[in-house]
């Protein structure tokens, strides 16, 4: 399996811990692919020029993703603040808006379009500001998308027909309310829908039936970046073998994996005031 993810990358700056981790949905999603053995993975996105960024390309290429279509500006780069919480839930508590992420945007050209057609899936996320390119990337490759808890039908609707995968996170729904958003997204057809839960087991629909996720009991360290990896596990699986038990199964242990360690998937830096 090949993947390529286009979009976010920053990182995680912990108060508590006093370090920074590299991370970004579309990251984390990278490495984690290819920690679940794709074959092959790629990234793009947009860096800062800052010490950060460097760190950011570091930990991709220590992990074997390649990133050479990237862009680079002059800014800096996307840094959450957190804290943790006893049970090891990541709290946000803001960080700066004026980063490269929310100045720029990436618009792909022919030869990174002829580029990305040679990879089996391309995942993009609801952070990559990449809606305007969604039409000319659906015509080179399936789509898997991560809407994040943006549960928001009109702009569902606006991107739908360009998506094959669709993940959600749904923690805060009631079951009646889950239900009513559940009836409300399967209008738009999409191949895969995946829902994540927070603590309750994530559900999986498509054609096949609607498939519930089995959650093992695991010392929770660190929450950051479960969600990213679970959708890398899955994907992985899936797109081999096209088997959603199975898919489920490879995403809960990657997800599980990711919540033993702090941050996305590791690579700490001390963080400087």
């Amino acid at each position: 399996m090949k993947l390529i993810t286009i979009g976010d990358n920053v990182v995680d700056c912990y108060l508590d811990r006093k370090e920074y981790f590299p991370g970004g949905n579309c990251v984390n999603v990278a490495v984690n692919a290819k920690r679940n053995r794709a074959e092959e993975v790629a990234y793009i996105g947009i860096f800062a020029n800052d010490a950060p960024a460097k760190h950011l390309q570091f930990a991709l290429k220590q992990e074997g993703i390649d990133y050479h279509y990237s862009r680079i500006a002059a800014g800096i780069t996307g840094q959450p603040k957190v804290n943790l919480s006893p049970d090891g839930d990541r709290i946000f508590v803001g960080g700066p808006k004026n980063t490269v992420q929310h100045r720029f945007k990436i618009q792909l050209t022919l030869e990174e379009l002829d580029y990305i057609r040679q990879f089996d899936l391309c995942h993009v996320s609801c952070y990559s500001s990449m809606e305007s390119e969604l039409p000319k990337l659906a015509e080179v490759i399936k789509i898997a998308y991560d809407f994040s808890d943006n549960k928001a039908l009109d702009y569902i609707e606006s991107i739908a027909p360009y998506i094959s995968y669709a993940f959600f996170s749904a923690a805060e729904l009631s079951e009646d309310n889950l239900e009513t958003f559940i009836s409300s997204i399967q209008a738009f057809q999409f191949e895969v829908i995946v829902i994540t839960r927070g603590g309750n087991p994530a559900i999986v629909i498509s054609k096949q039936g609607r498939f519930y996720q089995k959650l093992n009991k695991i010392n929770v360290i660190d929450t950051m970046g479960a969600g990213d990896s679970f959708i890398a596990g899955f994907l992985t699986s899936y797109i081999e073998n096209k088997n959603i038990l199975s898919a489920i199964e490879q995403g809960t242990k990657s997800a599980e994996n990711t919540c033993q360690v702090y941050g996305g998937f590791g690579y700490p830096q001390p963080l400087i005031d």
